[in-house]
């Protein structure tokens, strides 16, 4: 299926700030970096190396923030992926400390960009982690003091079950972890507003530029239908939306399907008794919902991760079910919006970010498996310093980590994925 070329009629479509047009490659060109990608790993990368004094040309094969980064449930959360602790024998217990804290400080990245740049897009503080059963809330003791040993700064609580009322209106569930160093915002806005800051430090943005090859050497030529861009170096910043452009990344990323609905806008009285606080809020399930008040009072809900290719007929009718099941109140309120997008799930839930060993003037980040607003941040500084200075401690760190290529090839890795989760899924609701 022809995918379009403008933004999904989201949400966040409709209430973005300025999106102008920007022009395709009509001519051959070069720069320092040629950075594919638009979304927010692209587009930060290119502020970073702009403000280290490169010269940065960026390729959008659609518009700006149209992948992931402008479709996401705009939760920005500390945190790489999963429990990062696994990967000592990989980096050791000191670069675990690394990812730990780079989980913390790429959240504070992001908040600094926006106070920065003066980036308009409903940014609020304030995140609850919500467990499913008793043994999920007893784990956040651990959380939370494992927090308190890392440094965190932010106000962090614990909540009981008999007290759940205070941050949400669901009685679902076992209790929750209340983060006021995380929060929410309007991811489109983000990344338009980041595209706007790139631009003014010189960044040369062409959207509506499909790359069609890409011939490497010292100097990397991007081939595309009105041009080609000469570059020393080359980031890749595709993540879902690689497609075959460089197999040997493409087959570690699985292109899964997220889906989110907004309600129309809640009354006052309504949104404050559903989520009293304005949090994010996010559960423990394998499957998990994610939702959040939107600055205009409507509920965005969001989860259900498809791994198997095929995106549901309608959105609406497959998601409201679920909301219901958190909300039965909201029985009878309109869903406006209905969407979904492409997320880079890897095998491990933990994303890939370095260079290719065949061709070291290439660099990468992808596979953000659900944590990518924040992550994508901390990823782009990482490449911008190992281009600028040739090395980064914190990429190299990131590289140690090893990926395996989903089996079966193109065709078989998303059906093999599916049954995977079917088989956790099972075992969660017999646990």
């Amino acid at each position: 299926m022809m995918q379009s070329q403008d933004h999904a009629r989201s949400y966040y479509r409709a209430s973005a700030n300025a999106m102008p047009e920007r022009p395709s490659l009509g001519t051959d060109l070069s720069a320092d970096v040629c950075v594919i990608g638009g979304g927010f790993t692209g587009v930060n990368t290119a502020i970073e190396l702009a403000q280290r004094g490169l010269s940065v040309i960026l390729l959008e094969a659609r518009r700006i923030g149209w992948g992931a980064s402008g479709r996401n449930g705009g939760q920005l959360i500390r945190g790489i992926g999963h429990d990062v602790s696994g990967f000592a024998k990989y980096v050791g217990e000191e670069g675990v400390r690394y990812l730990e804290r780079a989980g913390i400080d790429s959240v504070a990245l992001v908040g600094e960009r926006i106070r920065e740049h003066g980036i308009d897009c409903d940014l609020r503080w304030g995140f609850c982690e919500l467990a499913n059963t008793p043994a999920q809330f007893a784990a956040f003791n651990g959380e939370q003091a494992h927090l308190a040993a890392l440094g965190y700064s932010h106000e962090t609580r614990l909540v009981g079950p008999q007290d759940m009322a205070q941050v949400v209106a669901s009685t679902g569930y076992a209790g929750g972890l209340v983060d006021m160093g995380s929060g929410h915002l309007h991811p489109l806005n983000l990344v338009l507003g980041e595209a706007q800051v790139a631009e003014r430090l010189g960044v040369r943005i062409f959207e509506q530029t499909q790359v069609l090859e890409l011939n490497h050497g010292d100097t990397v030529e991007v081939r595309c239908a009105g041009g080609t861009v000469r570059a020393a170096n080359l980031v890749l910043a595709c993540n879902a939306h690689l497609d075959e452009l460089e197999p040997r990344l493409s087959g570690k990323v699985l292109p899964a399907g997220s889906y989110i609905i907004a309600t129309e806008p809640l009354s006052e009285a309504v949104a404050q008794q559903l989520i009293p606080q304005n949090l994010a809020l996010c559960d423990q399930k394998v499957g998990l919902d994610y939702y959040r008040l939107s600055a205009d009072r409507r509920l965005l809900f969001g989860g259900a991760c498809h791994y198997s290719g095929r995106d549901p007929v309608d959105i609406a009718a497959y998601m409201q079910p679920k909301l219901l099941k958190v909300f039965p109140q909201l029985a009878g309120t309109a869903i406006e919006f209905q969407w979904g997008g492409k997320i880079g799930i890897t095998a491990n839930r933990f994303p890939q970010v370095g260079r290719l060993k065949q061709y070291p003037n290439v660099f990468y980040a992808q596979g953000y498996s659900g944590h990518g607003l924040n992550v994508t941040h901390w990823c782009a500084k990482l490449l911008a310093q190992a281009i600028h200075a040739g090395h980064s401690q914190g990429l190299d760190i990131f590289s140690q980590v090893p990926h395996m290529t989903f089996p079966g090839g193109k065709a078989l890795r998303s059906p093999l994925l599916a049954l995977g989760m079917l088989w956790f899924r099972l075992r969660e609701r017999v646990s």
